[in-house]
């Protein structure tokens, strides 16, 4: 006698997502797993005295989206701290971190003992109450499209140390404070003086040119992410909170990049306490390397178990910047280095990892049967990635990545098929690719050579989507995808949802059970209110319901 199912999805437009894509009206799920999709009919034969039968009302059900690029603790903190992601101007930034400010005194002010909360970094560098952080800020979107400065951050407090991170994490703007402490420990390359303010006219000679704008740059902004890293405590708050909004917008699975982090350990202390809500495949930092080496974890080590919700997953390294911070590394210009001081001596970006350095962390990881993924925006960081994939033995096997993949060179996109490297992309960046946004005024004309999607999938590139969490969302990113600026690159609403589903299943070694909803494969899906074939907007469908492993994650009230 067959068992009934533990839950049935009924009066459903269930899409596979397979090849080809099926539609039907039903689907069951036990123990984790699909057991039958179908007619209704034959799906509810499932169900039993005990089983939770949810009719869909016609809804669309989907495969649960799993999101190949993102950084959750960073989407806890834009929650918890002040998002900036809201702000209209530098003003309304101001603003929001003056109201984040007035929170953090009234938390120190209630706690007397001085000792609430984790400390902020692990030398104890000072009390996680003490920042005043805010994360998510794009000056492109402003009328007044500059960077945070000293003196903006300064009228938030005099007395704290403030941070506004850019939302690419590559930027940030701090105060007087912060410069006092950390100034000493940050690189030179990473601190912008008044002399090279980048409003194109000279800021004069001697101390005043040599004088901190409050703006850093890369490896400045890892000195104060590890200064404002959460201990354990914050971290499972952070995460907690992140995963909730995650679900809410049906992810089902996220590939989380981690450098320096509680994080790991929080995913693993959530997940044995049946707390976690969500699939997590750590891709972690170089500098991580020999630790994992040591304590004998490898590439898809965990995960792939009823309840076993955590996998270890690629080594993550830059190679450049961001086209916000002028970094990602270029084989011409930018299109308004000229006009700015900032730019004179590297108007072609930045290398983050030099190209040497670069194919020696690879070869090592690659020989210990690692999974490589590589941060690589301009068109002479991707050539240096795929110039060291190309060196090890079998790149396409090893499903190494390339994370961005922003400005490909045709060439480029034929060596992504021909060494079969996954091309990790994040379609929400289209906001930025109109005429006037970020790319047009970094790249001119190039802005429509950016983000590829078509050409990569035509050629037979192995496409995954993610959010890099700016901001996260796939609803949106499937939106942006089918309606690039550059309608070449569009693709069809299918090919989008596949990107975020199967397509990022297959770059996290998971395609035989996660992006397809069919018999055998892990049961994560999402309810959706519309069709995404059929809305006015995609971006704005409602999440219904989502299912991780079998388990209710998120339903609508």
């Amino acid at each position: 006698m067959t068992a009934a199912a533990d839950l049935v999805l009924t009066n459903a437009e269930v899409h596979t997502l397979g090849s080809p894509d099926e539609t039907h009206e039903a689907v069951a799920v036990r123990d984790g797993e699909v057991v039958r999709v179908g007619r209704a009919f034959d799906v509810e034969l499932l169900a039993g005295v005990e089983t939770r039968v949810v009719d869909c009302g016609g809804r669309v059900v989907l495969p649960g989206f799993v999101d190949a690029h993102t950084h959750l603790p960073v989407v806890g903190r834009s929650l918890v701290h002040a998002d900036l992601s809201a702000a209209d101007s530098p003003a309304e930034a101001v603003e929001l971190l003056r109201e984040r400010a007035a929170e953090v005194e009234r938390g120190t002010e209630d706690d007397d003992d001085g000792a609430g909360g984790d400390a902020a970094s692990g030398d104890g560098a000072g009390d996680e109450t003490d920042w005043v952080l805010g994360y998510g800020y794009d000056e492109s979107t402003w009328d007044d499209s500059r960077y945070l400065t000293r003196d903006d951050l300064d009228a938030v407090s005099e007395s704290r140390p403030v941070v506004a991170f850019r939302e690419d994490l590559h930027t940030a703007g701090v105060n007087s404070v912060v410069l006092d402490r950390y100034a000493d420990e940050m690189p030179d390359s990473g601190v912008q003086t008044a002399g090279d303010s980048g409003d194109g006219e000279p800021a004069g000679d001697g101390d005043a040119a040599a004088e901190p704008t409050g703006v850093v740059v890369e490896g400045a902004v890892d000195v104060l992410r590890e200064a404002t890293e959460p201990g354990r405590e914050e971290m499972a708050d952070l995460v907690r909170a992140a995963q909730a909004y995650a679900t809410a917008r049906g992810v089902t699975g996220v590939h989380d990049m981690v450098r320096g982090s509680r994080a790991p350990e929080v995913y693993r202390d959530l997940d044995e306490a049946g707390e976690l809500a969500l699939r997590v495949r750590i891709n972690y930092w170089s500098d991580h390397l020999d630790a994992l080496r040591e304590v004998g974890l490898r590439t898809n080590h965990g995960g792939g178990s009823r309840g076993g919700l955590v996998t270890v997953g690629a080594i993550k390294t830059f190679t450049d910047g961001s086209f916000g911070g002028r970094t990602a590394k270029l084989t011409d210009p930018y299109a308004d280095a000229a006009a700015d001081p900032d730019a004179a001596d590297d108007e072609t970006g930045q290398w983050v990892v030099a190209p040497d350095d670069l194919r020696d962390l690879v070869a090592d990881a690659d020989e210990s049967g690692y999974q490589l993924t590589a941060h690589a925006i301009g068109d002479a960081a991707i050539d240096a990635v795929l110039d060291a994939y190309e060196a090890t033995d079998d790149p396409g096997a090893a499903r190494h990545r390339v994370e961005h993949v922003e400005l490909a060179s045709d060439e480029a996109i034929e060596r992504f098929d021909e060494l079969g490297v996954v091309a990790s992309v994040q379609p929400n960046f289209l906001k930025w690719a109109d005429e006037g946004g970020l790319y047009d005024a970094r790249l001119g004309e190039r802005r429509l050579r950016t983000n590829r999607y078509r050409d990569l999938l035509d050629a037979g590139v192995d496409l995954a989507f993610g959010s890099d969490c700016m901001p996260l969302g796939p609803l949106l990113g499937v939106d942006l995808a089918t309606d690039h600026p550059n309608p070449d690159q569009s693709l069809t609403v299918t090919e989008a949802l596949r990107a975020y589903t199967s397509g990022a299943a297959y770059a996290g070694f998971d395609e035989d059970r996660l992006g397809t909803v069919e018999a055998g494969t892990a049961a994560d899906l999402v309810v959706l209110d519309e069709s995404p074939w059929d809305a006015d907007s995609i971006r704005d469908i409602a999440v219904s319901m989502t299912v991780v492993d079998g388990r209710v994650v998120f339903e609508r009230d």
